[in-house]
C-alpha cells in the first residue's frame, strides 16, 4: 500500500513538472517600430552566414557576414630570435624593474605584423605628400562642394558615413566670436582624435598631436580671431582602424570653443554639422599583428507601394529560428518571413500580401568593400563580387528570386519586380578561404552551388521545414520554465526598460534560450567558432577586430555548451585548438625556445598565436591551457573516449611547453609562470595567480586523461611530480585571494578582469569540498572588485557567485547584464541592446553566453564530482522547471521546485557511470544503466520507475 501511495505521489509530481512545460513559452522577441540602427535588427544564422534584419516597410534591409571573410592572409606570425631575449626579460622582473622589462619585450619579443617591413618609408613618403596641400585651412577656401557629417563621432568617423575611410581628410566648421569675446583668447576643446590632427583656425596652425588617448585642447591666440565668423580647419591623419574626431568622454558636448579661463560648460558648442572633403584615402597599409572579420554585403529591398502603414509587428521566433516582419498598408497586409538555413546554406526571405498582385519592389546588393561590383547572370539572378583591401581573399554573393506571377526585370544594378503575389529571395554568399593555410577557393562557384540545389527544390514549405527540422535538433534537447508574467505581452525593448526578477522572471527564460539560439546560429559543425560577435558584424573596423580574444572571451562563448546541452556546437572550437596547435608550435620554438605549443590573448582565422598589441598585457602564455580545458570539459560531459583518443596529444602538448616553461622562482622554490600577465592587469610581472591555476588544471586533467586512455605512464609520473612544484594559491593580509606572487592586491581596485578568480570559475583549482578558507578569500576578493562592470564581465561574476552558492548575489548581477545599454541621450553603457545583444560596450557576444551558462550554474553544477542540485537558487525564482540540463559524468537532469525547494529530479544516466546526487545536506549514491531513467523526490528517495527523459 505504501509503495502504491509513493508511486502516486511521483507521478503527480511529474504531471506537475510537464504541465509547467505545457504552458506556452513566449519564446519571441518582437518590436511595433523597424529596427533604426544596427543594435536594433535581429539576428539569423546557419553558423556559416548570418543576416541582421531591419524590418523597415519602404525599404528592407538585410546586412549580411559570412564567416571567412576577414583581412589578412596566411603568414608566419612568431617572431624568429624573440627567445634570445627571454632571460634577460626574466631577470628584469625578477629585479622589480617592470618598465625596463616591458620596453625590452615592446621592442623584441612581441609577434609579426603584417606588411612591417618597409612600411616607414611608404608612410613617410605618402604623409609628405599630403602635408604639402594646405590651402583647404584657409579662411575664404570655397568648401561648397564638400559634403557633411556629423561631428563628433564616438565610434569613429566609421559610424556617421565615412565607413573604411582612412587616410587624410579635411574637416570644417565655424563660430560666431561674441562681442564680449573680442581681443580675447580662446581654447578649443577638441577630445580625442584619431590618429594624427592639423588644427588651424583662421588658416593659422594652432595645435598638432597624435594619439587616440590625447583629449586636445590648444590655445587660440587674440590675434587669430577676427570679429564675427570664424573657422576650424582640420587635417585628420588617420592610419587605420576608426578615424576622426571622438569628442569629450564622459561629457555631453563633446566639441567647445571656450575662453581661455572659463569653464567648458560655458562655451560654445561645435557639435554638429561639419564640412569634409577626403583629400587622399589610399594610404600604405598599416601593419597589424592580427586580421579583423569583415561585413561582407548589404540586401535592399525597396517597396513600391505608398500610404501610411499600421498594425506593424516584427519579431524573432527562436523556437523555430524564423523572423517575421508584418505590416498593412492602404488594405493590404504584407508579410515577409526570413530563415538561414543549414540543408540549403542560404538567407531566405518570403514576401507575401493578403491580395494578389500587390508586390512591387526593387532588389540591390552592396558592399562596404571598395570596387564591388554588380552583375546581371540570368532572368532572376544578379551577383556581387569584390576583394579585401587589407587582404587576399575574395567574395562573391548571388541573389535569386523566385516570383509567383508578376513580372521580374533583371539588370546589371538590380532586380525590379511588379504586380507578383508572392516573392521568395535566395542569398548565399562564399569566399576564397579554404583554410588557415590555403586562400583558392573560388567563391563564384561556392556561392552559386546552394542555388543548384534550390533550384530544385523552390518551395518554401519545404525549405522552411527542412530548416526547422535541423534547428529543432538542437534547440529542443533543452527547455527551462521560470513562471509566466504579464509583461510577456510586451515588447522586448520596453520588457527590458521594466525588468526585474520579480515582477519579469519570463525574460530570463527568454534570455537563456536567446543565448543558445545565438550559439546554435554561430557555431555549428563544419564552421568557424562564434568570434567577439558571434557571426554577425558591419563594420570594417570592428570592435576589437571581432576576433578571438583568448584569455576569456572566445571561452567564455563556449561556457553554455556543454552545461545547456548543445555539446555538438564546440566542434568549431576545437577545431580551432587543432590548428592553432601547429603555429602555436612555431610560437613556443621562436619566443620560448620551448618544446610543445602556446597561444597568447588572442588569434584569429589565420590562427596567429604569437604576443600582440602591446607587452604590457599581450605577454600572456596560458591562452593554450585554458582551451585544452575545453577539451577535458567536453569529455566530462559527453564520456566520449573516442573523442578524448583523438585531442589527447593537443593536451599533452600544452603542458609539455609549460615542463620547458616554468622556473623556479629564487625567493619560494616554487615553480612559476614568467614573464606573463594578470590580464589585462598589472603589466608584465613574474607568478600570476591565474597562469598557476590554469597550469596546474591543465596537468591534472593530462595526468586523468592519461588514466582513462590507458597511456603515457612516464609523462603523467613527470607531470604528477610537477604539478605539487606550482606555486600555490595565496591568502593576502586582506584576507583576499592573491593575484600575483606578491601581496601586493589593492582592496579599492575594481578591475573587470577577476583573473585571479579562474579557479573558481571556470576552474575547479578552488573548490568548497577542497579548501573552504581559499573559497573565502576568493569570494573576498570578488567583494573588493564589486559589482560594477560590463558585458563579458558581469557575466562571469554571474558564474563566480553561483559557484560562491549565493544566487541572490548571482541574480543581481544578472540584472545589470539584463539592464537598457542605451540611455536617452543616446549614450551607452553596460547591459543589452534592444535586440538583447550584450553591450560591453559596444556588442560582444560573449556577454550573452557568460549570462546563460550563470544561470545553469545556479541551477546546477557538477564540477566537484557529485550534481548538486538548485545550489544557488534566488529568492525571486522560487518556482520553475527545466529540462535537458547537462551534468558532468554523462548524466542529463530534468527537475522542478516549488516555494524555493526541491520538488523532483529525473536523471537520464548516458553512460552507465555511478551517480552522486546532492541537495542541501542530503544526498544519494546509485549505480546506473546507460539510457535508464531514474527519478526521485525532494528527499532524493528513488523512485522505482523506469523511462525515457524527454528533453523537448
Amino acid at each position: 500500500m505504501q509503495l502504491l501511495r509513493s508511486a502516486f505521489i511521483i507521478l503527480i509530481s511529474l504531471f506537475c513538472i510537464n504541465t509547467l512545460f505545457a504552458q506556452t513559452q513566449n519564446l519571441k522577441l518582437w518590436y511595433r517600430n523597424p529596427a533604426q540602427k544596427w543594435t536594433d535588427a535581429l539576428p539569423i544564422g546557419n553558423g556559416r552566414l548570418g543576416g541582421m534584419i531591419y524590418g523597415g516597410t519602404e525599404e528592407e534591409h538585410i546586412q549580411f557576414n559570412e564567416e571567412t571573410l576577414w583581412t589578412g592572409g596566411p603568414r608566419d606570425y612568431h617572431r624568429e630570435g624573440a627567445s634570445h631575449y627571454l632571460q634577460a626579460i626574466r631577470n628584469l622582473l625578477a629585479e622589480a624593474k617592470q618598465t625596463e622589462a616591458e620596453a625590452l619585450a615592446e621592442q623584441h619579443f612581441m609577434g609579426r605584423k603584417s606588411n612591417e617591413e618597409g612600411y616607414e618609408s611608404l608612410k613617410n613618403s605618402w604623409f609628405q605628400s599630403v602635408r604639402k596641400d594646405t590651402a583647404a585651412s584657409a579662411f575664404s577656401f570655397d568648401e561648397k562642394n564638400w559634403k557633411e557629417i556629423q561631428l563628433p563621432a564616438a565610434e569613429g568617423w566609421e559610424t556617421v558615413g565615412l565607413e573604411g575611410e582612412d587616410g587624410a581628410i579635411w574637416l570644417r566648421n565655424s563660430f560666431d566670436l561674441p562681442k564680449e569675446w573680442e581681443g580675447k583668447s580662446l581654447v578649443v576643446e577638441l577630445g580625442r582624435i584619431r590618429d594624427l590632427d592639423f588644427t588651424y583656425v583662421n588658416g593659422k596652425a594652432i595645435g598638432s598631436s597624435e594619439g587616440i588617448t590625447k583629449n586636445r585642447r590648444y590655445l587660440i591666440p587674440a590675434s587669430v580671431l577676427r570679429k564675427g565668423k570664424n573657422v576650424i580647419s582640420i587635417q585628420v591623419i588617420n592610419w587605420y582602424d576608426k578615424g576622426g574626431l571622438i569628442g569629450i568622454k564622459n561629457f555631453s558636448r563633446g566639441l567647445v570653443v571656450r575662453l581661455e579661463n572659463e569653464d567648458i560648460s560655458k562655451g560654445i558648442s561645435l557639435d554638429s554639422t561639419w564640412k569634409y572633403w577626403i583629400q587622399n584615402n589610399t594610404p600604405p597599409v598599416y601593419p597589424q599583428y592580427e586580421a579583423s572579420y569583415q561585413p561582407f554585403g548589404d540586401l535592399f529591398v525597396q517597396f513600391k507601394h505608398s500610404g501610411k502603414e499600421s498594425n506593424y509587428s516584427r519579431e524573432l521566433d527562436i523556437s523555430n529560428a524564423v523572423a517575421k516582419t508584418t505590416y498593412t498598408v492602404n488594405g493590404v497586409t504584407y508579410t515577409r518571413e526570413y530563415l538561414a538555413s543549414v540543408p540549403h546554406q542560404a538567407i531566405v526571405m518570403r514576401i507575401t500580401a493578403n491580395k494578389k498582385g500587390s508586390i512591387h519592389l526593387y532588389a540591390f546588393l552592396k558592399s562596404p568593400h571598395k570596387g564591388f561590383t554588380t552583375q546581371r547572370i540570368d532572368d532572376q539572378t544578379i551577383r556581387i563580387d569584390f576583394k579585401v583591401r587589407n587582404g587576399v581573399l575574395r567574395g562573391a554573393s548571388y541573389l535569386r528570386v523566385i516570383a509567383i506571377n508578376g513580372k521580374e526585370t533583371v539588370s546589371n544594378k538590380g532586380i525590379n519586380l511588379e504586380n507578383a503575389d508572392e516573392a521568395i529571395f535566395y542569398l548565399t554568399a562564399a569566399t576564397s578561404f579554404k583554410s588557415f593555410k590555403d586562400v583558392s577557393g573560388n567563391p563564384d562557384i561556392s556561392s552559386k552551388q546552394p542555388l543548384l540545389l534550390l533550384n530544385k527544390s523552390t518551395n518554401y514549405t519545404a525549405i522552411r521545414a527542412a530548416h526547422q527540422k535541423d534547428y529543432h535538433q538542437l534547440f529542443n534537447k533543452f527547455s527551462i520554465n521560470f513562471g509566466r508574467s504579464s509583461n510577456e505581452s510586451l515588447p522586448t525593448d520596453e520588457r527590458i526598460l521594466k525588468f526585474s526578477p520579480e515582477s519579469d522572471p519570463s525574460l530570463l527564460t527568454l534570455y537563456m534560450q536567446y543565448a543558445r539560439y545565438l550559439l546554435i546560429s554561430s557555431s555549428r559543425v563544419g564552421t568557424q567558432p562564434a568570434n567577439l560577435q558571434g557571426i554577425w558584424n558591419n563594420l570594417l573596423t570592428p570592435p576589437w577586430g571581432s576576433k578571438y580574444t583568448t584569455n576569456i572571451n572566445l571561452q567564455m562563448n563556449y561556457w553554455p555548451a556543454e552545461i545547456l546541452n548543445l555539446s555538438s556546437c564546440t566542434e568549431p572550437l576545437f577545431r580551432l585548438i587543432e590548428e592553432a596547435s601547429k603555429s602555436g608550435k612555431e610560437t613556443a620554438k621562436a619566443h620560448y625556445n620551448a618544446s610543445g605549443w602556446v597561444l597568447h590573448h588572442n588569434t584569429d582565422i589565420w590562427r596567429g598565436t604569437a604576443p600582440i598589441n602591446a607587452s604590457n598585457h599581450g605577454i600572456w602564455v596560458t591562452g593554450a591551457a585554458w582551451l585544452c580545458q575545453h577539451i577535458w570539459e567536453h569529455y566530462q560531459f559527453t564520456q566520449d573516449k573516442n573523442f578524448l583518443q583523438q585531442q589527447y596529444p593537443i593536451m599533452k602538448n600544452a603542458a609539455v611547453f609549460f615542463i620547458d616553461f616554468l622556473v623556479k622562482d629564487p625567493k619560494t622554490g616554487w615553480l612559476i609562470s614568467t614573464p606573463s600577465n594578470s590580464p589585462e592587469h598589472g603589466g608584465l610581472v613574474a607568478g600570476p595567480a591565474m597562469d598557476h591555476q590554469i597550469i596546474r588544471e591543465l596537468f591534472n586533467n593530462c595526468i586523468l586523461a592519461s588514466q582513462v586512455l590507458q597511456t603515457d605512464e612516464a609523462f603523467r609520473k613527470q607531470l604528477l611530480d610537477k604539478v605539487n612544484q606550482i606555486a600555490p594559491n595565496q591568502i593576502g593580509r586582506y584576507g583576499q585571494l592573491q593575484e600575483w606572487l606578491e601581496d601586493k592586491d589593492d582592496t579599492t581596485d575594481t578591475h573587470r578582469h577577476v583573473s585571479h578568480l579562474w579557479g573558481v570559475y571556470p576552474g575547479r583549482d578552488i573548490t568548497w569540498d577542497d579548501s573552504i578558507p581559499m573559497m573565502k578569500a576568493a569570494r573576498q576578493s570578488l567583494l573588493y572588485r564589486g559589482d560594477e562592470g560590463t558585458g563579458w564581465s558581469l557575466a562571469w561574476k554571474v558564474n563566480l557567485w553561483a559557484r560562491f552558492k549565493d544566487g541572490n548575489h548571482a541574480l543581481q548581477i544578472i540584472k545589470g547584464l539584463l539592464s537598457p545599454a542605451e540611455g536617452a541621450s543616446g549614450s551607452e553603457r553596460g547591459g543589452v541592446y534592444h535586440n538583447l545583444f550584450d553591450a560591453h560596450p559596444p556588442f560582444q557576444i560573449d556577454g550573452n553566453f557568460g549570462g546563460a551558462a550563470g544561470i545553469g550554474e545556479m541551477l546546477l553544477q557538477s564540477h566537484a564530482g557529485y550534481i548538486d542540485l538548485l545550489p544557488a537558487l534566488p529568492v525571486a525564482l522560487a518556482e520553475g522547471a527545466i529540462k535537458g540540463l547537462c551534468a558532468r559524468n554523462g548524466f542529463e537532469v530534468a527537475m522542478s521546485w516549488k516555494a524555493g525547494q526541491l520538488s523532483k529530479v529525473e536523471v537520464l544516466s548516458k553512460n552507465g557511470n555511478e551517480c552522486i546526487l546532492r541537495y542541501h545536506d542530503r544526498e544519494v549514491k546509485f549505480s546506473t544503466q546507460k539510457g535508464k531513467v531514474y527519478r526521485f523526490d525532494s528527499s532524493l528517495k528513488k523512485a522505482e520507475i523506469a523511462g525515457v527523459l524527454s528533453s523537448s
